[in-house]
């Protein structure tokens, strides 16, 4: 189950995973197997109208409702909801990344709809992690905004964003997948690349940084 819910991964949040240590790798796949469940939401909702539109928004409310309700009331079959029974803390606070999401239904994709994307996704990072883990999922959540936008305003709004932004980040072995995502992201800014895996120098990075943390 858990390697079925690794493979709908991005290669580069496979990669990053793949350095969680065993104790940290459950609850690292539930957030990423999470976010990647609501970002295709989205995306199956931003490509065919308002009628799908709305249609994201009620399953988008049908993982909120889940999350905040906790377990005991979640139906059976579901791979990622059952990954999720487990969460450390529990699942409440992991309905702010729907929230977060969300945000990206907005018409305009303002500096305050970022800061709240940014802050809802990062959300689930933080309870896992505190503070510190908090500000580096902010951080790699909105770059990988930035990287999956066309040029134009909502882009630049998001770089200015990150450009102000940007922590230097150092988190415990247990955020390891993190700390990888965190300095792809920052490798792929600096660089102005397309994409966070995007040659031998973007997988030096993340060998380096998870093996030995920086």
């Amino acid at each position: 189950m858990t390697t079925d819910l690794a493979e709908t991964l991005p290669l580069a949040q496979r990669l990053a995973l793949s350095y969680a240590p065993r104790s940290a790798r459950a609850p690292a796949l539930a957030l990423l197997a999470l976010d990647q469940r609501l970002a295709a939401v989205l995306r199956a909702g931003g490509q065919n109208g308002d009628g799908a539109q709305a249609i994201a928004q009620i399953k988008l409310a049908w993982w909120r409702e889940r999350l905040r309700e906790g377990p005991a009331n979640w139906p059976e079959g579901e791979p990622l909801l059952a990954l999720l029974r487990d969460f450390p803390g529990g699942t409440v606070p992991l309905a702010d990344i729907v929230d977060g999401w969300e945000m990206l239904l907005t018409e305009d994709l303002d500096q305050t709809a970022i800061a709240e994307f940014a802050s809802g996704r990062a959300s689930g990072w933080q309870a896992l992690g505190g503070d510190g883990a908090g500000r580096a999922a902010r951080n790699w959540a909105m770059a990988d905004l930035w990287l999956n936008l066309p040029e134009g305003e909502e882009a630049t709004n998001v770089r200015a964003t990150l450009d102000a932004e940007w922590n230097r980040v150092r988190l415990p072995r247990q955020a390891r997948p993190l700390q990888v995502l965190h300095a792809l992201a920052g490798r792929a800014l600096r660089r102005d690349a397309g994409e966070l895996l995007d040659g031998p120098g973007a997988m030096f990075t993340a060998m380096r940084v998870g093996i030995i943390g920086r």
